[in-house]
């Protein structure tokens, strides 16, 4: 295990993408959440948390768009250095924005970027279908992939808002055909957002690799938050797999710190903070 030095007599370990097939094995739940600058990267880290995901969802909580669509390959890069240069113990994760992927050669040139610019030590891609190919080919070119299936933002305009997705027998059994297909492509892990708790508990079960749900239920191998949702600056109607973390604590470490406990513990999500 390779190790980074934080002060003298103390080796803190790296998480690695090795590290997540470990923790599949057995081991406490993944705790994952998101990151747009160096002060929240800082706090998180030392909070205890595994995986800090550069989201694209930057584009609705940092520049105030309605969805994710607007955000480009320069802006993830941007906010992904950011975060890369104080991380020492966490993996760096980094979304693959819209557009940024409609063939394997361009998925490749700019998830190259994300690693060689933005510091990613992996990329995330949204669906399956098309992206099976530009997966595959990413792997075999040694950027590591989480893929990511349910609810999908960049999708939002085909599914016609930002719905739950799996209710019904046919959508169920395409996602769970779906995760199979990741899975063969050579991701190493799966994000599963907004799909009820059974299906969720159902595709962890058959995959090899860690899930990490947001709004798939309690059974997941991890969970992700939007950083602001944790800490209750989330806007508007308050989504059900969101809970304030920093609602009755002192400091924004301490409410990381307790979605982490509460994340390992499987105390979160509870059962009225999933979808059935």
């Amino acid at each position: 295990m390779s190790y980074v030095q934080t002060d003298p007599g103390s080796p803190v370990p790296v998480f690695t993408v090795a590290s997540l097939m470990l923790r599949k094995r057995g081991g406490p739940k993944l705790a994952m959440l998101t990151a747009y600058d160096a002060s929240i990267a800082r706090a998180a880290e030392q909070a205890g948390i595994d995986i800090l995901l550069v989201g694209d969802s930057l584009g609705m909580v940092v520049q105030g768009h309605a969805s994710t669509l607007p955000v480009r390959i320069d802006d993830v890069v941007y906010h992904c250095a950011a975060v890369a240069r104080v991380t020492r113990r966490a993996l760096v994760m980094a979304d693959m924005p819209f557009a940024s992927a409609p063939d394997p050669a361009t998925a490749f040139r700019n998830a190259a970027r994300l690693v060689g610019e933005g510091g990613a030590a992996m990329v995330k891609l949204e669906g399956a279908g098309h992206m099976l190919e530009s997966i595959r080919y990413l792997v075999e070119r040694d950027v590591p992939v989480c893929a990511h299936l349910g609810l999908t933002p960049q999708s939002v305009l085909r599914l016609g808002g930002f719905k739950v997705q799996g209710r019904e027998q046919e959508v169920a059994e395409r996602l769970r055909e779906d995760a199979r297909a990741v899975v063969a492509a050579g991701a190493s892990a799966l994000v599963l957002e907004c799909v009820p708790a059974a299906l969720a508990a159902a595709i962890t079960a058959q995959c090899a690799i860690p899930t990490i749900g947001i709004g798939a239920g309690a059974d997941c191998d991890g969970q992700v938050l939007v950083c602001f949702d944790l800490l209750g600056l989330g806007g508007g109607r308050r989504p059900r797999f969101v809970r304030d973390f920093l609602d009755g604590r002192g400091s924004i470490d301490a409410a990381i710190r307790a979605y982490v406990d509460a994340v390992r513990s499987g105390e979160f999500p509870s059962a009225s903070e999933s979808y059935q």
